[in-house]
């Protein structure tokens, strides 16, 4: 399987803007620019769409190692958190929450871990990363 996202660019690095499109058009043409990675301005960002990436991996390979386990979630959510420091990025943070039938803490535990560290974003992220079970 491969998937592809073309990215376009016009201008320089601080004034100019560009646009994102992904394969499924999911992203069409989406605005980002140095004010919506650095500052607060309308479009999205890689940063953004890196926790977006690591945030729905982990989630349905958390979903996957439960279902291996025989329990079937009735709801799993997760946030990740990018950090962006010195031009790199340093740390992905995911705070996830569930409610699956018939589990324990320990073993939630233990397959928040498991899919935390063989996610294929996990994987493919050279940063730290942190992990967080919210109640």
């Amino acid at each position: 399987m491969k998937r592809t996202a073309t990215a376009a660019w016009n201008g320089s690095g601080k004034e100019g803007s560009g646009t994102l499109t992904t394969q499924s058009q999911v992203l069409n043409k989406t605005a980002y620019s140095y004010i919506s990675r650095f500052e607060n301005g309308t479009g999205t960002n890689p940063e953004e769409l890196i926790a977006a990436a690591h945030a729905g991996c982990f989630t349905m390979k958390l979903s996957f190692v439960l279902g291996g386990a025989g329990f079937t979630p009735t709801s799993l959510e997760t946030t990740c958190t990018v950090t962006l420091d010195n031009g790199a990025v340093t740390e992905s943070h995911l705070a996830v929450k569930g409610n699956v039938p018939g589990i324990s803490k320990e073993d939630f535990k233990k397959h928040v871990e498991d899919a935390k560290a063989n996610c294929p974003i996990s994987k493919a992220l050279n940063t730290y990363i942190t992990l967080e079970i919210q109640e």
